[in-house]
C-alpha cells in the first residue's frame, strides 16, 4: 500500500471510529472527509501509517500480540510526534499523553492500529 493510500486508510478509519466511539455529535473537524482534509494532516496521517507499518514489519508480525491499549498508545505517540513536527506550538489536545486522552480517542487510535495491521503491505 502506498503512503498516500495508507494516509487515506488512517483518515477513513479515524472518521468511522469517531462516529462509532464519540459520545454525541462529533465536531465537524473530527469527521472532515479526505478530500477536504488539510495537507499537513494528510502528511501526518501518512507518516503515522508508515510508522505503524514499519513497526509491524520489524516485529515480524509479533506486534499482533500487543494489547489493544498498547496498539492505541503507539498510534497516539506517533501522532504526537507529528504534531510537534508540523506545529511550533501545537494545541494541548494535539499532544496530550495517553492517560489524558478521552476514551473515544483511545479507542479510535487502537482501531487505526488494527486497521493498518489488517491491511495489505
Amino acid at each position: 500500500m502506498s503512503e498516500h493510500d495508507g494516509a487515506r486508510l488512517f483518515r477513513e478509519t479515524w472518521i468511522s471510529s469517531v462516529h462509532k466511539h464519540f459520545p454525541g455529535e462529533p465536531k465537524p473537524g473530527y469527521v472532515t472527509p479526505w478530500d477536504d482534509t488539510p495537507e499537513w494532516e494528510r502528511a501526518a496521517a501518512g507518516a503515522v501509517y508508515e510508522q505503524v507499518r514499519q513497526f509491524l514489519d520489524l516485529s515480524e508480525g509479533h506486534a499482533a500480540r500487543l494489547t489493544r491499549e498498547q496498539k492505541g498508545r503507539f498510534v497516539a505517540t506517533c501522532w504526537t510526534a507529528q504534531m510537534f513536527r508540523h506545529f511550533e506550538d501545537p494545541k494541548p489536545g494535539y499532544v496530550a499523553d495517553w492517560p489524558d486522552l478521552p476514551k473515544w480517542q483511545q479507542e479510535t487510535d487502537a482501531d487505526i492500529f488494527e486497521a493498518i495491521e489488517g491491511s495489505p503491505n
